[in-house]
């Protein structure tokens, strides 16, 4: 597979509702998957002589870094991507769990179990709040911020996307 080929896929992606591509061709690995900004996130592998270094963070995007003596795969414009603004809906004292990951969010740790937080519940910055599972592994995650839970802002079994707010936290 050519970066022609890769750049069209990326335009594909970005014309359609397509979040996720993948394709293993003899020795060579591709995943696309649109990140939490909307921008592609790309990954490849080709043994140990890849020419692109793995993305894992949505902010570096959407340039990957290329190998010794070969060309960027994408053009420097693209790397004057503005983040956005903070949103005049923050209120003072309230802060958000966000996701740390992209998979399925559950509020519970089975499917009948009691929700591991509701809103009013007290978390201190090791409490578990939910569970993400991401690749078949299910990650507790944890508040990260003392406070108290206002609203739980996903619904169980729900995907996620990295940095999406998953709950309000009243901090204090």
């Amino acid at each position: 597979m050519d970066l022609k080929q890769i750049k069209q896929i990326i335009d594909l992606m970005r014309r359609s509702e397509l979040t996720e591509f993948a394709v293993e061709e003899e020795g060579f690995k591709l995943k696309i998957r649109r990140g939490g900004n909307g921008l592609p996130i790309v990954s490849t592998g080709r043994g140990s002589a890849s020419p692109f270094a793995i993305v894992t963070d949505p902010a570096t995007l959407p340039v990957v870094a290329p190998a010794a003596g070969t060309a960027p795969p994408f053009p420097a414009a693209a790397a004057s991507v503005v983040p956005p603004a903070v949103g005049a809906e923050d209120e003072a004292g309230v802060t958000y769990i966000k996701s740390p990951m992209v998979g399925t969010f559950y509020r519970s740790p089975a499917p009948e179990a009691k929700p591991f937080v509701e809103p009013g519940a007290k978390v201190v910055e090791n409490t578990v709040v939910c569970i993400i599972e991401a690749m078949k592994i299910m990650n507790e995650i944890q508040a990260e911020a003392k406070g108290t839970i206002v609203e739980a802002l996903v619904e169980s079994g729900q995907a996620v996307e990295y940095g999406q707010k998953l709950y309000k936290l009243k901090q204090g």
